[in-house]
C-alpha cells in the first residue's frame, strides 16, 4: 500500500467581474478496491453563496458551487490523503477473446448480464470520442483474430505511446482526436481518447479516468505527466474485470497513480467547470503536487 498526499490549486483571474456563475467539481478521490479516501478537504475563496455535495451518473463525488455575488478571482484548492492498493498480477492471456465480447456487447434483443449492461455505457461514442474507422483500422493489427482482449490492449497501449509524441500546448480541449491521430502528438488527455476511440470503434467498452501520477515513479523513472493532472483509459475485459493501462507512460495501472473519477470522456469528468456570467478574459493557473507519504 503507498499513501499519498496531493494538492490540487486552481486560480481563474477575470478580467471583469462575474456577476454569477455555477461550477462542477470533481476534486475528491474515487473509492473503490485499490483505493481508500483518508482525508479531503476543499477551501474557496471567495466562499459560495451555495454548495452542495453530490454524486454524478457514475458514482463519482462531484461538489455543486454557485456564486450570486460579484468577484474578480475564484481559487479553488482540494487537499486529499489517499492510500492506493497493489492490483494482483494477471495474465492478460485469462481474458475473453476480443471479437467474441465484441459480439457479445453488440445489441441483441436478448437479457444480458449486469456487468456487460455496465460495460454497455462505455461502448459508445461520446462528445470527445467519435467512433470511426480510422481508429479502428490503427488498432487492427493489435486486435488480430482470437486475440485475448486485455493483451490487445496493452499492444494498442504500447503502439500509442511508441508512435505519439508528448508535446504540452500541442493541443486543447476542443481539439479533436482526430486530428491528434493524424498529427500524433498531444498529451495524456488525447493519449487517452484516441486509445478510447480505438477501443470502442472495435465494438469494445472503455472508459476515461482522471487522476494523478506520482512524479518519479517507484523504480526512479521520471512520469510524464507528473505534477498536473492526469489521464488513463479503463477497458472493460471479462473475466479479469476493468483493467487500467496508461498508453502516456506505456505501463499498467498501480501503485503510482491516484484515481479521482472516471466516465466516458474528459467532458464527464473535468476537474472544474461551469458556467459565468461576465468576467470577460480570465487567466487560468493550475498547481498539483502528489507526495508520497511512505
Amino acid at each position: 500500500m503507498t499513501r499519498y498526499a496531493v494538492r490540487h490549486a486552481t486560480v481563474y483571474e477575470y478580467g471583469g467581474d462575474v456577476v454569477h456563475s455555477h461550477h462542477l467539481l470533481h476534486l475528491q478521490p474515487r473509492e473503490f478496491a485499490f483505493q481508500r479516501c483518508l482525508d479531503h478537504s476543499l477551501t474557496l475563496d471567495p466562499q459560495p453563496s451555495f454548495s452542495r455535495e453530490d454524486e454524478d451518473a457514475f458514482g463519482n463525488a462531484i461538489a455543486r458551487l454557485e456564486y450570486d455575488r460579484a468577484h474578480e478571482r475564484l481559487a479553488v484548492t482540494a487537499e486529499m490523503q489517499v492510500e492506493v492498493f497493489p492490483r494482483a498480477a494477471a495474465s492478460l492471456d485469462a481474458a475473453e477473446r476480443w471479437d467474441e465480447l465484441r459480439r457479445r456487447l453488440a445489441y441483441h434483443a436478448i437479457p444480458i448480464s449486469s456487468a456487460d449492461l455496465e460495460a454497455c455505457r462505455f461502448r459508445m461514442r461520446s462528445s470527445h470520442v467519435p467512433l470511426k474507422l480510422a481508429f479502428e483500422e490503427y488498432a487492427a493489427d493489435c486486435f488480430t483474430p482470437g486475440r485475448p482482449v486485455a493483451a490487445a490492449c496493452e499492444a494498442l497501449m504500447r503502439k500509442i505511446h511508441r508512435e505519439f509524441k508528448y508535446v504540452p500546448g500541442s493541443t486543447t480541449n476542443r481539439t479533436s482526436i482526430v486530428d491528434v491521430l493524424k498529427s500524433r502528438r498531444g498529451v495524456c488527455q488525447d493519449f487517452a481518447h484516441v486509445m478510447i476511440g480505438c477501443v470502442r470503434s472495435s465494438g469494445l467498452a472503455a472508459r476515461y479516468v482522471s487522476g494523478y501520477i506520482r512524479t518519479v515513479r517507484k523504480g526512479g523513472a521520471a512520469a510524464i505527466g507528473g505534477d498536473a493532472s492526469h489521464a488513463w483509459v479503463s477497458v472493460y475485459c471479462p473475466p479479469l474485470g476493468w483493467l487500467d493501462f496508461d498508453p502516456t507512460n506505456d505501463c499498467m495501472i498501480g501503485e503510482d497513480h491516484v484515481t479521482l473519477a472516471w466516465g466516458r470522456d474528459f467532458g464527464d469528468v473535468s476537474p472544474l467547470r461551469g458556467m459565468i456570467v461576465g468576467g470577460g478574459r480570465h487567466k487560468l493557473q493550475v498547481d498539483v503536487r502528489v507526495q508520497p507519504l511512505d
